[in-house]
């Protein structure tokens, strides 16, 4: 993956490039037109870029109290004008970035959030499928044994047995009833 990333990053980079260019020559056209603008924007940054590359380059080779003469001001307000320009392209690019970087940082939040959602709702459904689960175990153990079942259900068969037989059942309240109602007759 990181192979295949190299090349984007690299477009990417060609692409702010290519956009902010247009940006920076009308900078630096505005540089070398304007004389507030050379003197005060381009000529101090150009100085101090040619006294500090200079510097560096005189201690590499060996010369450590030598004067640097500074750049004359046709040089100085080009170095300037160039600096300034790739400071735009810099600056383009790095505001890209950081705009890219908070986005994904965004979208990673919303993702995390949708993530948290998610898992609570399912925490939730654990919770009422174990409360469901509970109440469906108390009805099992309230519920009568087997052996009681099968003895209520051969008293069952007894009593249709007897009803499809034709025999009323015989209970002491039938007996009472019939005597009662043979008694007003006389």
């Amino acid at each position: 993956m990181v192979v295949g990333a190299f090349p984007m990053a690299k477009l990417l980079y060609l692409g702010i490039r290519q956009v902010s260019k247009p940006l920076a020559n009308r900078i630096k056209e505005a540089a070398r037109r304007s004389e507030f603008f050379k003197t005060y924007i381009c000529l101090p940054p150009a100085q101090l870029y040619h006294w500090v590359e200079m510097r560096t380059k005189m201690r590499i080779m060996g010369f450590r109290g030598t004067v640097i003469k500074p750049l004359n001001e046709e040089a100085a307000a080009e170095l300037g004008a160039e600096l300034l320009g790739e400071a735009t392209i810099f600056i383009v690019g790095g505001s890209c970035l950081v705009l890219e970087y908070w986005r994904h940082q965004t979208q990673q939040r919303r993702k995390e959030e949708e993530q948290r959602a998610a898992w609570d709702a399912m925490r939730d459904e654990v919770g009422h499928l174990a409360l469901a689960l509970e109440a469906l175990q108390a009805q099992v153990q309230a519920a009568p044994p087997k052996g009681a079942l099968e003895e209520l259900q051969a008293q069952m068969r007894e009593v249709r047995a007897q009803l499809h037989a034709g025999d009323p059942p015989s209970t002491p309240g039938a007996a009472s009833t019939s005597q009662a109602v043979s008694s007003p007759k006389k």
